[in-house]
């Protein structure tokens, strides 16, 4: 099969980097042929004056994109085409090439971009709906993408008229959620059930389990931003001063200056922060420790970190919510508390500190869940069965209007 993947990368590595580069390594480690088409936001650096206003009518639809991309379809002819993600570079515009030329569409959901401007379901420190539930408006008002009114108009506007156009729901033929719980909140959000199907991420190569049964550490990886609530980690570290626990922060972010400062503000001298290492340099960190904490606080979809924990052998501390609670079984693969609540973060990273028996009994089984869900071998058949629901979804081809509708950013959702 000859598959296109496309992926837009952030300014900022993150999981969604990972997962393209594994899913890219095991089509072609199976046989299939991949063309990569990749666009960076890092390209945006080079944009000035007029260009960077360019940029605007650019993100709701990029008709140089589309003319490339179609252009690429007819030269290559791939039997799919893999998106996943568009924004800021790419645009949507894609996707009408696309149905243009009859080639089945896979879209894997990183994020809830589709129906929420910052992407989160995630602010002013707590979880946020308000555009699904009232309209994209609320999170013009509200300024959510960048803290920008103008910066979320253009975010929104580009959704809303992609909504109009049905793009989400008439151009891709099939989904992957990374979790049920994923899948659930993008059916309550309009996409038809029968084209989202869950597919987790996996690990490749394997790892292989930390060495001892122990750690010497508690580790946290990710990204330094507001939604994962590394402020929380703090202040229950605050709480277990007297137990000197070590606690390894690894990851880069806009909060990053911020939390080092507040660590060193209250004396947490056992908290060392390591900024963003190479993915070889977090596993081997992570072979070491003895607890992954996890305290986000957003409806994460399916944090790569968890799954490169488990392949470890490592049981991960996590907050109850979301699909965190899924992916994490409390008691089997590692332990729950709740979510913002400091105090308890504190009590359950004691207990865990306590019982190094038991949390080496949860590693294993940790260990056990990756073998069993989450390496190449056990997701490989899981992404070609959902290749072959694309196939099989045959479009008449037909050719879209010249003229890209206009729409408002109060819009309904679809239904």
């Amino acid at each position: 099969m000859k598959i296109v993947l496309v992926h837009n990368s952030y300014q900022q590595p993150g999981g969604e980097d990972v997962v393209v580069d594994q899913e890219r390594g095991l089509l072609e480690r199976s046989g299939h042929t991949v063309i990569m088409y990749h666009r960076s936001n890092w390209e945006v650096a080079a944009y000035s004056g007029l260009k960077r206003l360019e940029l605007v009518g650019r993100t709701i639809w990029d008709w140089d994109v589309r003319k490339e991309f179609a252009k690429l379809l007819f030269q290559e002819k791939p039997d799919l085409v893999h998106v996943h993600n568009t924004f800021v570079m790419v645009s949507p515009s894609i996707f009408s090439a696309c149905r243009d030329a009859n080639v089945p569409v896979v879209q894997t959901l990183h994020n809830y971009r589709l129906y929420c401007p910052a992407s989160t379901f995630f602010r002013d420190g707590h979880v946020c709906e308000e555009c699904r539930e009232h309209g994209l408006w609320r999170g013009v008002a509200h300024g959510c993408y960048r803290d920008s009114r103008a910066a979320t108009t253009v975010v929104a506007t580009m959704l809303a008229v992609h909504r109009q156009r049905q793009t989400w729901n008439r151009d891709v033929d099939c989904y992957i959620a990374l979790t049920e719980f994923s899948r659930n909140k993008f059916l309550q959000c309009g996409l038809p059930a029968e084209k989202v199907f869950v597919k987790p991420n996996f690990v490749h190569p394997d790892p292989g389990p930390r060495p001892g049964d122990e750690g010497k550490y508690a580790l946290f990886v990710g990204r330094l931003s507001p939604e994962k609530r590394v402020s929380t980690m703090l202040a229950a570290w605050n709480h277990l001063r007297k137990l000197n626990i070590s606690l390894v922060i690894l990851g880069g972010g806009p909060e990053l200056a911020q939390l080092e400062k507040e660590a060193i503000g209250q004396g947490l001298t056992s908290v060392k922060f390591r900024g963003q290492v190479s993915r070889n340099e977090t596993l081997a960190m992570m072979r070491q420790a003895r607890v992954l904490v996890f305290p986000s606080e957003w409806y994460e979809h399916f944090p790569v970190t968890i799954a490169e924990s488990f392949a470890c052998g490592v049981p991960v501390i996590c907050s109850r919510m979301g699909a965190m609670q899924e992916i994490v079984e409390n008691g089997r693969t590692g332990l729950h508390f709740t979510p913002g609540d400091a105090a308890n973060l504190s009590e359950t990273v004691e207990w865990a500190w306590n019982h190094p028996e038991e949390m080496a009994i949860m590693g294993k089984e940790a260990r056990h869940e990756y073998e069993t869900k989450y390496t190449a071998a056990n997701n490989y058949p899981i992404l070609m069965e959902i290749y072959q629901q694309a196939l099989r979804r045959q479009r008449p081809i037909c050719e879209m209007s010249r003229e890209t509708p206009a729409a408002s950013v109060s819009d309904p959702m679809p239904q």
